[in-house]
């Protein structure tokens, strides 16, 4: 894309409004992705058609069938070629009060310009801790719903430029994810990642990574992390579907200042 404003399509017309009783808009009722559009196409598409409608379903919401999103990102075939593309599915306009109604599900779908340096993968990351602590949800553990509110709030804590990304723990102390990734570390020849069974968001990239380390014979585990064995990890790395994998090159005080697994998962990630 060439174009500094995003491309909007609701339900598959160019339209950049949301009803005001639109349940995303009201109460975060909805779920979304957030990808990279690499050479015209959607990176990982039927992963993130699928995981979008799984978390949909969660919800309680039916997802459209994913022959309606591909003829909806048709529209911009010609005009593709490098950027960012979210998908947002919400419950739709509903009466006022929290009772879901059988309202009908509308669809959005964004293209963005690339930002600078979102797909870039040699820049290493500098990470901060959040102060904000993750509540416990297990229903909604896992799904990326719409209300983000905690990761705002995560977010405000730093301006400075040089900080790239801040690691968010739960209220147990457990290291969660990133406020805009997953974790994992590499320790003693075992790739670890946090279990999200209470609350954080299940990326894409995060379950490609874990299944193509488990077929390529790396002891993988999800497993309850705390702040210790992170600073004590041989290395440290982020995931999401925008950026793929970075490793970190500092986390506060700590540097880790050589690769050690990262490039090999990059290779895998990208295959």
């Amino acid at each position: 894309m060439t174009t500094a404003q995003p491309v909007i399509l609701v339900d598959g017309e160019p339209s950049a409004c949301i009803p005001a009783d639109d349940r995303g808009f009201l109460y975060g009722d909805g779920v979304f992705r957030t990808l990279r559009i690499v050479a015209g196409k959607p990176r990982w598409w039927p992963e993130q058609i699928a995981k979008l409608s799984e978390d949909a379903s969660r919800i309680g919401l039916t997802a459209p069938d994913p022959a309606v999103w591909c003829a909806d990102l048709e529209r911009f075939s010609a005009q593709l070629t490098d950027g960012v593309l979210k998908l947002i599915l919400t419950r739709g306009s509903g009466p006022r009060g929290y009772l879901p109604s059988a309202a009908q599900p509308v669809r959005r779908l964004m293209v963005f310009d690339a930002t600078p340096n979102s797909g870039q993968r040699t820049a290493d990351l500098r990470v901060r801790i959040c102060t904000l602590r993750l509540g416990w949800q297990p229903r909604l553990a896992g799904i990326k719903h719409l209300n983000r509110l905690e990761n705002v709030l995560a977010r405000s804590e730093w301006s400075a430029a040089d900080i790239h990304e801040g690691l968010m723990l739960d209220h147990a102390e457990r290291v969660i994810c990133g406020v805009m990734s997953n974790l994992f570390i590499w320790q003693r020849n075992r790739l670890l990642t946090p279990r999200l069974d209470q609350c954080g968001v299940a990326g894409v990239a995060r379950g490609r990574l874990l299944r193509l380390a488990s077929e390529q014979g790396l002891d993988v585990e999800e497993t309850d992390l705390n702040m210790q064995a992170v600073f004590d990890a041989d290395e440290v790395m982020l995931t999401n579907s925008v950026m793929g994998l970075r490793r970190v090159a500092r986390l506060e005080s700590k540097n880790w200042p050589d690769p050690l697994i990262s490039s090999r998962l990059v290779e895998w990630l990208d295959a």
